[in-house]
């Protein structure tokens, strides 16, 4: 099964999509966050014939709010109400400090390679044994 995983952020969204196998995660886009938002992941979806979700979730390390909390878990909700696929939640802490790591000299944060850091994780969690 495909996955798509996500960045969330309130200026723009990091998407990167697994294999078919549901093993590695590739980076795919950067999306501005507007109102052509939630069209264009529908799309990305289809097309790519996703079976599941995973968003990384905002929460701190002890599992506190954040100012993006709200908007994120509202992101959510509207994400569950216009794709229906299952979407997992799952930690996200670190994830733009590990994709900066392995970026190009002089580029530092991507929010297409930390979806993929966030996505990755998960497809290693719940692999294939």
């Amino acid at each position: 099964m495909k996955y798509l995983g996500i960045d969330y952020g309130t200026k723009r969204v990091g998407v990167a999509v697994s294999d078919a196998a549901g093993t590695i995660a590739f980076p795919r886009a950067t999306l501005p966050n507007d109102d052509k938002l939630l069209s264009h992941l529908e799309k990305l979806v289809k097309n790519e014939k996703i079976g599941s979700i995973v968003v990384g979730d905002t929460r701190s390390h002890g599992g506190k709010d954040n100012p993006v909390t709200a908007e994120a878990e509202a992101f959510v909700a509207a994400l569950e109400g216009a794709i229906a696929v299952p979407i997992e939640r799952v930690w996200e802490m670190w994830s733009s400090i590990e994709a900066s790591r392995y970026a190009p000299e002089g580029k530092g944060h991507d929010d297409a390679a930390a979806a993929a850091v966030i996505l990755q994780r998960f497809l290693d969690m719940h692999g294939k044994k």
